[in-house]
């Protein structure tokens, strides 16, 4: 009967047990039945290792080269986007033959991994200019100032959205088992478009939105929930309503109702929904409405409204209470990854504790001694 690695361990064990008790080479064969090659080899390990059980082997010899490898690292850097097979292709042309599945280890080991896509607006140079005079300019703003803005927006829910786990356990050739496929309607199998509005305190009030909303039910919308929500979390008198860029937020007749209503609104830049604390809201909301499957609209539009109002008050003051750092990750990321301190050009590399991480080598940030820099002083 073939010896498992558990009883190779002990028999290990007892090889050295008998050799640190005096015994020679040849008492501990006889005693234990084991060739006297087999007790020199055991205790040869232990001498040089330290140990009885079987050290790591070295495996077969990788057949992606040195330079290979340099290329593959180069190539994925450049293109994220390029397939495993495209790489593949780009190998047989330096002679070097790989499966698809080698490749992608190899990239894994160097720490590329492939992941799904964030998606993010498209911005213009004129959009990611104002984000950043946004940021320079709040920057340095009291919590107060955050914690007093009533932060809105609207969204779609979908009655059979995509806001659950893209991945599930099942066995193999059960891919089409109902249980493990997400239904798919045409056009979502219906929808509801809410107006939500928060603070530092809590949700305020949600509405759902009847057909097209145009200036005249967005302006409906504001007269019937924003006051209300404002008393509900009990605003200071200088609170500052904040709103996107919708033409429907920033036309003629909404900019004249908002001046003739007193509120005042926080100048906001396009194409920035990532400035918005409120969309984390909206996930939460997606996410918790879909876990109650609701099967038509009219329980999709009652289980929004449940579920906004179950939104822990301390969920809402966390957003706020980091929306500064919010601004200074998109001054680092965009505008200053490099500054200058003391005569060096420091590299942005990643936040810390205290601030941000700069080093003195943009290519390998390991390489030399890393900063830590206050952000008051960028």
């Amino acid at each position: 009967m073939p010896r498992s690695k558990e009883i190779q361990k002990k028999m290990g064990t007892k090889v050295i047990e008998i050799y640190q008790s005096g015994k020679g080479y040849k008492a501990i064969s006889k005693a234990l039945g084991l060739q006297r090659t087999t007790v020199r080899a055991i205790i040869h390990k232990w001498q040089k290792h330290g140990t009885v059980v079987n050290l790591p082997r070295s495996g077969w010899p990788t057949k992606i080269t040195p330079r290979a490898q340099r290329q593959l690292i180069r190539e994925a850097t450049k293109d994220p986007r390029t397939t495993s097979k495209e790489l593949q292709a780009s190998l047989a042309s330096i002679k070097v033959s790989v499966h698809h599945s080698t490749i992608r280890k190899r990239l894994g080991k160097n720490g590329l991994h492939g992941r799904f896509p964030r998606c993010k607006p498209l911005l213009s140079k004129k959009n990611i200019k104002a984000h950043l005079n946004f940021a320079k300019k709040h920057l340095n703003d009291c919590q107060d100032f955050w914690e007093n803005t009533l932060w809105t927006n609207e969204t779609k829910v979908e009655l059979f959205g995509q806001c659950v786990s893209r991945y599930i356990w099942r066995k193999s050739n059960t891919a089409f088992q109902k249980k493990n496929i997400i239904p798919t309607v045409k056009y979502g199998g219906g929808s509801v478009m809410v107006w939500g509005c928060f603070t530092a305190s809590g949700p305020g009030r949600l509405a759902v939105i009847d057909g097209t909303m145009n200036s005249t039910v967005y302006q409906k919308i504001l007269k019937e929930n924003v006051r209300p929500s404002v008393r509900q979390l009990k605003l200071k008198r200088s609170w500052v309503l904040q709103q996107d860029n919708d033409p429907k937020h920033t036309s003629k007749s909404t900019s004249e109702w908002l001046k003739k209503n007193k509120m005042k609104t926080l100048e906001w830049p396009s194409q920035s929904p990532d400035l918005n604390p409120i969309e984390m809201l909206w996930h939460d909301l997606k996410k918790a409405v879909h876990a109650r499957k609701p099967s038509n609209k009219a329980e999709l539009q009652q289980f929004c409204k449940d579920e906004w109002a179950k939104i822990p008050p301390e969920r809402c003051k966390r957003l706020v209470a980091s929306y500064r750092k919010r601004l200074q990750l998109l001054l680092l990321r965009v505008a200053q990854p490099v500054i200058r301190f003391r005569g060096q050009l420091l590299f942005h590399t990643g936040p810390c504790r205290f601030g941000f991480f700069f080093s003195l080598n943009n290519k390998n940030p390991h390489l030399k001694t890393a900063f830590c820099v206050y952000l008051c002083y960028l």
